[in-house]
């Protein structure tokens, strides 16, 4: 096994550690107030959620309370120091945050009754946490409408949420105002939400490189590297010379070559292809990930024509296939925000992604167009076993060729817009579709309602040809990551929102 594989996943996955503020208020039932944490906790370790809590980590012991002795920490006035209703409890809950912090992606907001909104607001403040936040309320039950049943969550939430944006802390919704924890809905929110906070945590500190330089008619994939820097996103570089040198010198016996050539042998048809081609890729994917793991890297470009083909007798695609599925995006032709953009739709659905161009029509159909490339889609990308094959342009082995596999599409541009020194993005959603087509390399049909306006909006402005895409439907996760938590600028296709941004 690639001794680097291990890690570029684990950095690819969730972070799963959510905190939880359980609001509280005192003329409301206390017992509806710790039973109901209790269960909001209860249901994210269910989910696979690890879980930051006062009910997880304050005081010990029984105190009677007004409502009888419910164990666990209380204080003489009958206030649980478990959930957050006072000034104290504000304090108590940011320290332990605080602590944490380094572990928390995100911050669940439960409402058992109407809680107090502002010891709420506080206990996030004074925590400095700058993570996504969910506010959740329960439902009352009809038949529990007594004083000691009665929640007014459905209420408070409207007041919570009255003081977070005074506050300027930006917060993600329930789709439902109230739902139950145990609920379908609730659920669905939940691991909404880890997306949400899988995708803000890992692009606030990603770690980006590029191998070799742009090809020089690509004047297309520009990119301002200081830009990106200021949204904390770093950029490693290495010339391919390094790389290919490294490729060189490994040995045939060696475990990482040894390793990259089991896969290839496994994930691709090799009938016809050279055995020096197939060492050669090899040895390159091995001195790749030797690079991505000596630098901590989540992404990478690579100058994939026309130096190595020149140099070292191979085309890459095969290579950076390999890494692709292996969770570690790779973008042809330099493209670095194009590696961003896979590692984004890979951060938000768990699945490899690829890079496309947007490449032909499809006959006089206004919904569909052909995506291509030369190819190196991950394996898993394809519907068969993908052929690896001489490269149509390029003369040499190592490109592949195969038919994308039907389903859901999500496709994801970042830009760099250097004029206002802004990050941009697009994204929509489609189907891989059916449709008949013959032809080579990496390909499929596209649909996307309204085609020609988002292929307008597009040109209009500007954005590269490239396109990442992902079989999956995750623009809600995009929307709501990059526009909300992020603040930079959007355009969501078939939203009435459009390009909008913090």
């Amino acid at each position: 096994m690639n001794p680097h594989e291990g890690e570029i996943k684990r950095k690819n996955q969730t972070s799963s550690t959510l905190a939880v503020i359980v609001g509280n208020r005192d003329i409301f039932s206390g017992r509806l107030a710790k039973e109901g944490g209790r269960e909001v906790i209860k249901t994210l370790k269910g989910l696979g959620f690890d879980v930051v809590a006062l009910s997880e980590e304050s005081g010990r012991g029984t105190v009677r309370t007004r409502e009888g002795s419910l164990g666990g920490a209380h204080d003489v006035h009958g206030v649980y120091r478990d959930t957050v209703q006072t000034r104290e409890d504000s304090k108590k809950c940011a320290e332990l945050f605080k602590k944490r912090a380094d572990d928390i992606a995100g911050v669940l907001i439960t409402l058992p009754n109407f809680g107090d909104e502002r010891s709420i607001a506080d206990a996030l403040r004074l925590s400095k946490l700058d993570v996504p936040v969910l506010v959740h309320a329960f439902p009352d039950e009809i038949e529990k409408m007594g004083r000691e049943g009665r929640r007014d969550s459905f209420c408070g939430k409207f007041s919570l949420c009255n003081n977070l944006r005074q506050y300027g802390i930006p917060f993600t919704n329930t789709r439902r105002h109230v739902e139950s924890p145990s609920s379908k809905d609730f659920k669905e929110d939940v691991r909404f939400f880890g997306k949400v906070c899988r995708v803000v945590k890992n692009l606030r500190s990603a770690r980006l490189g590029i191998i070799g330089v742009r090809p020089g008619p690509f004047s297309t994939v520009r990119y301002s590297e200081k830009i990106l820097e200021g949204e904390g996103i770093s950029v490693e570089t290495v010339g391919l010379l390094e790389i290919l040198d490294r490729a060189k010198k490994m040995d045939e016996s060696a475990p990482l070559v040894r390793e990259r050539l089991t896969k290839i042998k496994k994930h691709f048809s090799l009938k016809g292809i050279p055995r020096e081609t197939i060492d050669k890729t090899a040895r390159f994917s091995a001195a790749m990930s030797g690079w991505v793991g000596e630098n901590d890297l989540n992404a990478i470009a690579v100058q994939c024509w026309p130096t190595i083909e020149k140099f070292y007798g191979i085309v890459p695609c095969a290579a950076m296939s390999l890494m692709s599925e292996e969770f570690l995006p790779s973008a042809c032709e330099a493209d670095v925000t194009g590696a961003l953009s896979m590692y984004t739709l890979q951060l938000a659905s768990g699945k490899p992604a690829a890079l496309v161009d947007l490449n032909n029509n499809y006959g006089d159909d206004p919904d569909k167009f052909v995506a291509f490339h030369c190819s190196n889609f991950p394996r898993s990308f394809f519907g068969r076993e993908p052929k690896m094959v001489k490269h149509f342009a390029l003369h040499e082995n190592g490109a592949l060729d195969g038919r994308i596999a039907t389903g859901p599409v999500t496709l994801l541009r970042f830009s760099t817009d250097d004029t206002r020194g802004k990050i941009r993005a697009y994204v929509a959603e489609g189907e891989f579709t059916k449709d008949k087509i013959e032809t080579f390399g990496g390909y499929s049909v596209v649909k996307i309602e309204g085609l020609q306006s988002f292929l307008e909006y597009i040109a209009d402005e500007g954005f590269e040809h490239h396109v990442a895409v992902v079989h999956d439907h995750v623009a809600d996760v995009i929307e709501e990551s990059v526009r909300k938590y992020l603040g930079w600028e959007v355009y969501v296709h078939g939203s009435p929102r459009s390009c909008e941004s913090i």
